[in-house]
């Protein structure tokens, strides 16, 4: 095994967790790209009652991230302590509201900010103009003129770093509670991809894009160990890195590398390989039919929505919900109420008499 403490001492901390931010994202592209995982997709199938190969997939990675990574730091392999995700004062009102808000966005779009990107990479012209502007909307409401309602919606209810913001802790669940509920999550995947026949890519993916998530986190603990720092375990999430990456292009950027600066171009290559070795790259550009109103709308909701809720669909969503964060969760089911309603009253078929006047009917807006 590589000697990681040399590799650190000898290319330096940041460089280091960059480098492990670029694997972690090459590996999460190919999977990601070769399943068609997609939070989206996997609402959809839900409230539509279809329980389908995409559902499969998103649980088949939800459960292998959870199972994995407790597995690591029950074997003391991965530490956890110091993480900013739960050691920081927390938002539960921006949890809710930026979990919903990203849901709505998130059909709007025809896809969470990994889907997005993961299209791009493939000749996805919508996906990568859509994209651009959820990184757009991502930083305003970071550090531009979004953050004044950022702020005063997320301090609505916030709640207190350490033990308060883990969910299992607050319950009393040690390690063995912790692994026992993480394999349920995974057998109950497992249940859903028999019944939903998923193909040998939808196995190996939707675990595959899990244990990217875990390695992610395995990858940046060590490095940190290796160089004696503390907090250092980083999931896989695309709002903040995506919008880091678009402010070192746009302007000078005398901030270090760290693990965020590789991971979305490791991603879009690794999404690319995919798709090239599988002969499934192909141009598509927004047209009189797809429209651009509602991708954009979906976007920007997007954008806002990721940054009060604490990450994206795999940052909150499945990063976050890995450690057992109270308000990923919160987020993640935010965004499953949001999407799954918005599917509803938007796109799935309704009956006679019930159809929006078209004026308002943001699914053909273009």
């Amino acid at each position: 095994m590589m000697d990681l403490e040399a590799f650190v001492m000898e290319w330096g901390l940041g460089p280091a967790m960059a480098a492990a931010g670029l694997v972690s994202g090459l590996f999460f592209g190919v999977m990601a790209q070769r399943s068609q995982f997609c939070l989206r997709a996997a609402v959809v199938e839900f409230v539509s009652r279809a329980y389908g190969r995409k559902l499969a997939i998103w649980l088949l990675a939800f459960g292998s991230a959870i199972l994995a990574l407790q597995a690591l730091v029950a074997a003391d392999l991965v530490d956890l302590s110091g993480i900013r995700a739960l050691e920081s004062r927390g938002s539960l009102s921006g949890a809710v509201l930026g979990g919903l808000i990203f849901g709505v966005g998130m059909v709007l779009a025809r896809g969470c900010a990994s889907r997005l990107l993961v299209l791009s990479a493939t000749g996805n012209m919508r996906a990568l103009v859509t994209g651009l502007v959820f990184v757009v909307t991502a930083q305003a409401a970071w550090q531009g003129a979004l953050e004044p309602a950022r702020l005063f919606l997320s301090g609505l209810w916030t709640i207190e770093g350490g033990p308060a913001r883990d969910w299992m802790a607050r319950l009393g669940g040690g390690t063995t509670a912790r692994l026992a509920l993480a394999g349920l999550w995974f057998a109950a995947a497992l249940v859903f991809a028999w019944r939903g026949r998923v193909g040998a890519w939808g196995w190996i993916g939707g675990i595959g894009a899990g244990l990217a998530v875990a390695l992610a986190y395995w990858l940046s603990a060590r490095i940190g160990a290796a160089a004696m720092e503390t907090g250092m375990a980083r999931g896989i999430t695309f709002s903040g890195p995506s919008a880091e990456v678009l402010m070192r292009i746009l302007a000078p950027n005398s901030r270090p590398p760290g693990f965020d600066t590789l991971l979305v171009p490791g991603v879009f290559l690794g999404s690319a390989l995919g798709a090239l070795l599988a002969g499934e790259w192909r141009l598509t550009v927004f047209d009189t039919r797809s429209g651009m109103m509602r991708y954009m709308v979906g976007a920007v909701l997007m954008g806002f929505g990721s940054i009060m809720a604490g990450g994206c669909a795999v940052g909150a969503g499945i990063s976050g919900g890995a450690i057992f964060s109270v308000t990923a969760w919160l987020a993640l089911l935010g965004m499953w109420l949001g999407a799954g309603t918005t599917h509803l009253l938007l796109d799935a078929p309704k009956p006679a008499g019930l159809d929006l006047p078209a004026g308002f009917d943001l699914a053909r807006a273009g």
